[in-house]
C-alpha cells in the first residue's frame, strides 16, 4: 500500500481556466462592447488557494477533477511548477471547467462559468487518507456532497476545515455542521440566516452551525468577523486595483498561512486582506501571488480604505 506524505494543506474543490476579457466598462444590455484582448489563465476557488499557500512555502495537495482538453493541461502544468502534490481524477472526454470574466477598468469583475456535470467531484472519488494526513482542509462547496465528506473525515481526524462558500448549493447546511472557519462573500450570510445585517448575520451562523469563526470578505470595505465572543474588522488596503479576479482565493489562503502559523485572529485578517489586495494588482486570478516579506511591507506601510462599521448591529 502506498503511504501518502503528510502536508500542510489539503484542497478539495474547484479548478477553472480563465478568460479575462478587459472592458472600459460593464456593457449595457443589447449593446456592443469592443475589447482588444484577453489573457487565458488557470484559476479556480480552491485550486487559486493551493497554489498560494505552496507559494508560501506550505506543502500542499489538490483533489480535484479534469477533462481532456487544452484547460487540462495548463492546471496540470501550474500544480507541477509550482510543486503542488495532486490527486486528479481525469474524465475521459470531458471538458474542464471555464470561467469568462470581463474585468472593468475599476478592476470589478463579472464571471461567467461553465461546468460540464461529469466533473462534478463524488464522494466515493475521495480517499480518507488524502484528508486526514493534512495539518488543515480547504473546501468550496460546490461540489457539496464530497466537500461534506471530506470535512467529516477532516474533523473527526481533527483536522481543522476553512470553507470559502458564495452560493447556497443544495445540502449546504449538512457541510456547514463541519465547518471550523467559514469565510463566505458578504451577501451569504444575510441569504443564509434570513436577515438584513450582517454583524446578527454572522452572529446567528456562527451559533447555529458552531463554527468557530464566522467571516465575510466585504471587497474594498475589508472583513467583518464573529469569533463567538467578540467582532473582527479588518480594512482593506488601498492598492492600483486592475482585477479583482481571485481575491477571495487569496484572501483565503492568506488567512490559511496565518492560522498554520499560529498567529492571532487579527494577524491572519490582516495579512490575507494584504495578500489579496496585491492580487488585484495584476491581471488573473493568479496575477500577483507576492512573496511573505512584500505583504509584510504592506501591513507596515500601506494605506487603507475605511474599517468595516460595528456597533451591535451591522448595516453594510
Amino acid at each position: 500500500m502506498v503511504q501518502r506524505r503528510m502536508v500542510d494543506l489539503v484542497g478539495v474543490g474547484l479548478n477553472a481556466t480563465d478568460t479575462v476579457i478587459p472592458v472600459a466598462e460593464f456593457p449595457e444590455r443589447g449593446s456592443k462592447t469592443e475589447y482588444y484582448g484577453g489573457s487565458v489563465l488557470p484559476g479556480g476557488q480552491v485550486a487559486t488557494t493551493v497554489i498560494a499557500c505552496q507559494h508560501w512555502g506550505l506543502s500542499t495537495r489538490y483533489v480535484g477533477r479534469l477533462g481532456e482538453d487544452d484547460a487540462a493541461r495548463l492546471h496540470h502544468q501550474a500544480f507541477a511548477d509550482a510543486g503542488v502534490e495532486t490527486q486528479i481524477l481525469t474524465v475521459p472526454g470531458g471538458i474542464s471547467a471555464q470561467s469568462t470574466i470581463l474585468v472593468d477598468s475599476g478592476g470589478e469583475r463579472t464571471v461567467l462559468c461553465r461546468r460540464d456535470e461529469r466533473l462534478m467531484l463524488r464522494p466515493q472519488d475521495l480517499k480518507r487518507e488524502w484528508i486526514e494526513q493534512a495539518r488543515a482542509l480547504h473546501v468550496d462547496g460546490y461540489d457539496t456532497d464530497a466537500a461534506t465528506v471530506a470535512a467529516g473525515w477532516a474533523r473527526a481526524a481533527g483536522v481543522p476545515v476553512i470553507a470559502d462558500l458564495d452560493e447556497l448549493y443544495p445540502g449546504v447546511e449538512l457541510l456547514l455542521e463541519k465547518i471550523d472557519y467559514l469565510i463566505v462573500s458578504r451577501d451569504f450570510p444575510l441569504r443564509l440566516m434570513g436577515e438584513s445585517d450582517l454583524g446578527v448575520a454572522l452572529r446567528g451562523m456562527q451559533e447555529r452551525f458552531g463554527c468557530r469563526l464566522a467571516a465575510a470578505t466585504l471587497g474594498e470595505r475589508g472583513v467583518l468577523a464573529w469569533n463567538g465572543r467578540e467582532y473582527h474588522s479588518t480594512a482593506a488596503y488601498r492598492v492600483p486595483a486592475i482585477d479583482t479576479t481571485g481575491a477571495g482565493d487569496i484572501f483565503h489562503a492568506g488567512f490559511i498561512y496565518g492560522l498554520l502559523q499560529g498567529w492571532d485572529l487579527a494577524r491572519q485578517l490582516d495579512f490575507a486582506c494584504a495578500a489579496a489586495a496585491l492580487n488585484c494588482t495584476c491581471v488573473g486570478a493568479r496575477g500577483r501571488i507576492e512573496t511573505v516579506g512584500v505583504i509584510e511591507e504592506l501591513m507596515a506601510l500601506g494605506g487603507r480604505y475605511a474599517m468595516p462599521e460595528i456597533q451591535g448591529r451591522v448595516a453594510v
